[in-house]
């Protein structure tokens, strides 16, 4: 999401005025300490959400103290904790199940409200269509497609023997098939929510995607910001 942030994220942060922000997977919270860098004057709470994160989060909490809120653990754990946040950013377990439950939990937490802007990373090549399991066992075998340390190729749907794209992670063996992968999640979830919700993406840096209440001001904003990135 760090590269995101200031040509995109921020702009429509700034102009939804948010107050309340959800970050799923931190990593070495580079991101993380953008965020609160920008929200310091705004006075934006950010409730951070991530089962191993890179960096000392305590340091960050002394820090901003009410500001900051961190949630070591999984998403789908954590995500029903929260309420009332304007933005989300979802950057962590880039599966299937896991984003499809983020959005689900996401409209549950809404009812009543105004459905959140919510961006998502890895909704291009190569995990669009494709499942990664940080950690398996936290998928039902029911939704856990066959798996293997192997890496990938642009233009290949196999698996390759050696080398290629993130080979030492469990990368989905197979591709395109129904329930598999980041974005089509979020089209299975835009299919059936009841939320008047439009959808935009860019594939550049694997792919940002942006969920938003259907607005014709945003349309053109989020296409603009989309398109000079």
């Amino acid at each position: 999401m760090n590269r995101f942030w200031d040509k995109i994220i921020q702009p429509i942060v700034e102009k939804n005025s948010a107050k309340h922000i959800v970050e799923i997977g931190c990593a070495s919270g580079v991101n993380t300490k953008k965020i609160l860098r920008f929200g310091e004057k705004k006075y934006i709470k950010l409730s951070a959400i991530d089962p191993k994160p890179l960096f000392n989060t305590n340091d960050l909490k002394v820090h901003y103290k009410d500001r900051f809120d961190f949630y070591k653990d999984i998403s789908l754990n954590a995500l029903p904790l929260l309420k009332d946040y304007d933005i989300v950013l979802i950057d962590g377990d880039h599966n299937w199940y896991t984003v499809y439950n983020e959005l689900k939990l996401i409209e549950k937490s809404s009812v009543n409200k105004t459905f959140p802007i919510v961006f998502l990373h890895d909704v291009a090549w190569p995990y669009a269509r494709r499942d990664l399991y940080y950690n398996p066992e936290n998928i039902p075998k029911k939704f856990r497609h066959p798996y293997k340390k192997a890496g990938m190729k642009e233009g290949h749907s196999d698996l390759l023997k050696k080398g290629g794209l993130n080979a030492k992670l469990n990368n989905a063996i197979y591709e395109g098939n129904q329930r598999n992968g980041v974005l089509t999640a979020v089209e299975d979830f835009l299919k059936e929510t009841k939320y008047d919700l439009s959808f935009q993406m860019t594939k550049k840096c694997r792919g940002l995607g942006i969920i938003y209440p259907k607005s014709k001001d945003l349309d053109v904003s989020i296409k603009n910001l989309l398109s000079s990135f």
